[in-house]
């Protein structure tokens, strides 16, 4: 049975899991913003710790790809490779969005085989990241970046119902009134949804090249020049 260490950074929570035959062993999270950097590598230690095992007793590491924060994802993501370079363990990845569905999945067992899912993060402004599933977590629509107005996802709505969850859908509360838009709250991309996800991929030896894997973006970072220059 694989032991799989799951990490998951691409919002302001940061979470670990330790997963084993598609069941979550232990779990801890950290929801204080912008402390990633810091917390991850402890939670990592205390969670392995808890579990009175190493890096090198691990079969691989998962980690999600994004998209989301640059920052978080770009620690959550080197961490993960830092532990496959130190024991030699594959990588595995998966995007931020299937993790909130599989965690909506989770805490919603009345939705239809018709329905669709629809996590979103926040991208700022009216922006957000945002993809379509069904139910069994095949892709309906893929990843993308899209701003949210009145006509948004109108076509399909009208054919089935969407739930709609993340940080990313409390703007669209406000400008998409459709009856069959539904909106559920406190779902995020954690660590212990990724269970089924990560032992399915391990599986099936769907691994990551560590040396050139990179977080998905989606969007470039864009620096910002600061308005006050010191010289």
């Amino acid at each position: 049975m694989a032991l799989i260490l799951c990490i998951e950074t691409s919002t302001t929570v940061c979470s670990v899991a330790l997963v084993q035959n598609h069941k979550v062993l232990n779990a801890l999270r950290e929801d204080t913003p912008n402390s990633h950097s810091t917390l991850l590598t402890l939670l990592i230690e205390k969670l392995l710790a808890q579990a009175d095992c190493r890096a090198e007793d691990l079969d691989a590491v998962a980690v999600s790809s994004g998209p989301g924060s640059y920052t978080g994802l770009r620690i959550g993501v080197s961490v993960a490779k830092g532990i496959c370079f130190a024991t030699g363990k594959p990588l595995i990845a998966m995007t931020s969005l299937e993790i909130m569905a599989a965690h909506f999945l989770q805490k919603a067992p009345e939705v239809a085989r018709e329905d669709l899912l629809c996590p979103m993060i926040d991208a700022r402004r009216m922006e957000v990241y945002s993809a379509l599933y069904r139910p069994d977590l095949s892709v309906a629509r893929e990843v993308m970046a899209e701003i949210i107005d009145e006509n948004s996802f109108r076509t399909e709505l009208e054919q089935q119902r969407i739930f709609f969850f993340g940080d990313g859908s409390d703007k669209c509360r406000t400008v998409m009134s459709h009856s069959q838009a539904q909106f559920v709250g406190e779902i995020v991309p954690l660590a212990a949804a990724m269970a089924s996800l990560a032992m399915r991929r391990y599986e099936a030896r769907n691994f990551e090249d560590v040396a050139y894997f990179e977080p998905f973006y989606l969007k470039s970072f864009m620096a910002t020049t600061p308005k006050n220059k010191y010289f």
